[in-house]
């Protein structure tokens, strides 16, 4: 049977901070994530050409300022997170570490919007990925570490400044729609989606600038959408992620 986690680490302090819309939020505070015809090797790598049609929204502190792209075609959903940091650092190297615990970049996705049974994907420096369902967000969390997104695919590699300095890590990920069907309850949502549909998403960073000597000291929990209490499950503040064309 799988095993149930409550993540305490998910109870944190978000920092506050307020998004800041680099041209792919609507006027609902939501994201248009257009469609793509472009080879899964290009997206993966980051490739400039490939995501040059992606909106982009930016949040968080500009020392460690994080951006978010997304597209969509047959094979899945593409998502992209360019990380600002001057000195990235990890420990975690499995799958399934308790990656919130350090440095991270995460997603959670709800394709029916109602709050419960959605995923949740995180993304490390070292390119480690952390996966699982969440039954129901805060108070009560409740949640599967041992679920996996079907066919995930992941990478990472340095972000680098206009002068070709490296000045951070982007992470990216293909989240394929056969993943999206093992939720539970998913059977009403159209897989894939339909240019049109809505789903509700927020996106995440946790900087620990102390390093792993003191992880906790000065840590960043900075949310796209904030939320209003400790946690960062808060499906209330959830945001629209529409499929367009």
């Amino acid at each position: 049977m799988p095993m149930l986690v409550v993540f305490l680490a998910s109870l944190l302090m978000v920092a506050a901070s307020t998004p800041q819309d680099a041209g792919g939020g609507d006027d609902d505070g939501g994201y248009g994530v257009r469609r793509s015809s472009a080879a899964t090797e290009a997206l993966l790598g980051a490739g400039r050409d490939a995501w040059e049609r992606a909106l982009e929204v930016s949040w968080g502190p500009e020392i460690y300022a994080t951006s978010f792209r997304a597209l969509w075609g047959e094979e899945g959903l593409f998502v992209r997170f360019d990380a600002v940091d001057p000195s990235p650092w990890h420990t975690l190297r499995e799958r399934d570490d308790h990656l919130w615990n350090e440095e991270v970049v995460e997603i959670f996705i709800d394709p029916d919007g109602d709050g419960r049974n959605y995923a949740e994907v995180e993304i490390n420096p070292h390119n480690v990925v952390c996966d699982l369902l969440i039954f129901e967000g805060s108070p009560n969390l409740r949640s599967d570490i041992d679920w996996d997104h079907d066919g995930l695919q992941s990478s990472v590699q340095p972000l680098h400044g206009a002068d070709g300095e490296t000045v951070g890590w982007t992470a990216v990920a293909l989240l394929p729609w056969s993943g999206f069907a093992t939720l539970p309850d998913i059977g009403g949502v159209p897989l894939p989606p339909r240019a049109g549909d809505v789903w509700g998403f927020n996106i995440f960073r946790i900087k620990r600038p102390s390093g792993p000597a003191e992880p906790e000291l000065d840590a960043v929990y900075a949310a796209w959408s904030p939320t209003s209490g400790p946690s960062f499950h808060e499906p209330a503040v959830f945001r629209a992620l529409e499929f367009i064309e």
